[in-house]
């Protein structure tokens, strides 16, 4: 009984530390209540010829984002719900120990989230979070009708807030979807084709910021 109780300790031990990490990368986040962003999107889905739009991007606590270009309009993935880390840390999940590894060559504890809602929209949450500065530098989440999405953030300017300079956005986009009332220009299959197995299938979603105004309140229209 002894010996098992032993071989137990150390997995426990673990899986506090962990949750005791998440704990505190959460309290870094949430100091940052509301913002208003400024940057640049840059979009990449193999299908469709997209320029690269001016956006403003909107944030309220707890889980409220929106991004809308020059002309007002969203233009993320439906149901891209890791984009926002808020909304990642945001519910009740159990923590698992998940070791280490190099993201950009800068060592990182490994964190799973595993949701307690069997009925929710994340299936599965793997947080990268750089020990040094207690920031997650990768996200990769699995998701329940939208498959396996990765965000990466570059940190500079915000890092105090644990805001990003830019994020870096894979997704599925086998079924993305224009937004209504946007036209962009499709593929028309004279470039060569990838070959089957290829990233065809996986969009990618670049934002470079270049300002951002916190905890100054963002209006409710913001959001609609």
């Amino acid at each position: 009984m002894l010996g098992a109780v032993a071989v137990l300790a150390p997995a426990a031990v673990l899986a506090q530390d962990a949750a005791s990490l998440v704990q505190q990368v959460r309290a870094k986040l949430e100091k940052v209540n509301d913002y208003e962003a400024a940057g640049v999107m840059k979009t990449d889905v193999s299908f469709l010829k997209v320029p690269a739009a001016d956006v403003k991007v909107y944030f309220r606590k707890p889980d409220k984002l929106k991004i809308k270009n020059e002309k007002g309009v969203s233009l993320v993935p439906k149901g891209s719900v890791s984009i926002s880390l808020n909304n990642l840390l945001s519910g009740k999940y159990q923590v698992i120990e998940g070791g280490a590894d190099k993201v950009n060559g800068v060592p990182v504890k490994i964190v799973k989230l595993l949701p307690l809602d069997d009925n929710g929209e994340v299936v599965l949450s793997t947080l990268y979070i750089d020990l040094s500065r207690l920031l997650i530098v990768k996200a990769k989440t699995t998701t329940r009708e939208n498959g396996t999405n990765e965000l990466e953030m570059l940190y500079g300017k915000y890092v105090a807030w644990a805001l990003p300079d830019k994020i870096i956005f894979t997704f599925n986009a086998q079924d993305y979807k224009l937004p209504k009332g946007v036209t962009f220009d499709y593929d028309d299959g004279s470039a060569k084709k990838k070959p089957a197995g290829s990233n065809s299938q996986r969009g990618k979603i670049e934002i470079t910021y270049s300002s951002y105004t916190i905890n100054k309140g963002v209006a409710d229209a913001m959001f609609k």
